[in-house]
């Protein structure tokens, strides 16, 4: 199957929302609770209505999953895009630079390609299946960093940190010990990006959801890492354990994340 017409949407659905939160970056913006830490801003819906907008111009009997309206499948396509219209909320609302749009397509329960833009820096990594991984058009590829040691690495923290024991904690506690550096970026879409490009070496995670993973496993996997979950098994955008790395480091990352399991 062709799949170059599906990429042209996801980019110019992502390109746009971009547009949204380069022009509202600086204004005064409407900003809400969705739990105690949790923020989602009019901007985020602004997005998501223009992605959904585009796509289903394009392709209005497909499916779409989307981070701030959750929708049930309508239509029994073969085909579900699965939406992040702003990755880095708290970010955006605090008018730090870190944030992109996420746009991956699901055919038939397997991811075949996506797009992540980042505004600010004008970057866009797409993947298709089995075709590479790409930055603004040119192929990227994991680091060849071969220890864990010697390894920038980079995670995150959930929501419900503050009230469930499972909150990345001391795996951070024991990485910090382990690693040359760690960094907290608070886009996990972007960090996954930033590993398939050589940025990072590795990254991990917990309770992340479809919409923060599904483009960067794609894109990771096709720039020659790998991505499973805490303990190798084959990584599930619907599992709420996340490791991609270069490879190399891979097993050193499941050897930590396994102490005091």
């Amino acid at each position: 199957m062709n799949l170059e017409g599906l990429l042209e949407v996801a980019v110019r659905a992502a390109q746009a929302a971009g547009h949204i939160q380069r022009e509202w970056l600086r204004k005064d913006k409407r900003i809400e609770l969705k739990g105690a830490i949790n923020l989602v801003t009019e901007v985020d819906r602004r997005c998501e209505a223009r992605i959904v907008e585009i796509i289903k111009e394009a392709f209005p009997q497909h499916n779409i999953l989307t981070e701030e309206t959750p929708m049930t499948d309508e239509f029994p396509s073969p085909f579900r895009w699965i939406v992040d219209p702003l990755d880095g909320t708290t970010n955006y609302a605090h008018g730090y630079p870190c944030f992109c749009t996420s746009i991956a397509l699901e055919l038939e329960g397997k991811i075949v390609l996506g797009a992540v833009y980042d505004p600010l820096l004008d970057e866009l990594f797409t993947a298709q299946l089995g075709k590479g991984a790409f930055l603004n058009n040119e192929r990227i590829s994991v680091s060849a960093t071969e220890r864990l040691t010697n390894a920038l690495i980079c995670t995150g923290f959930p929501y419900d940190l503050r009230e469930s024991p499972e909150n990345n904690l001391d795996h951070f506690n024991r990485f910090i010990m382990e690693a040359r550096a760690i960094r907290r970026d608070g886009s996990a879409a972007l960090d996954l990006c930033y590993v398939a490009a050589g940025r990072f070496d590795g990254f991990w995670e917990l309770k992340l959801y479809p919409w923060d993973v599904a483009v960067g496993k794609l894109i990771i996997e096709e720039a020659g890492g790998k991505g499973t979950d805490f303990r190798g098994k084959a990584l599930d955008v619907n599992g709420k354990e996340t490791l991609a790395s270069n490879g190399k480091i891979h097993e050193e990352m499941i050897r930590v994340l396994q102490k005091g399991s």
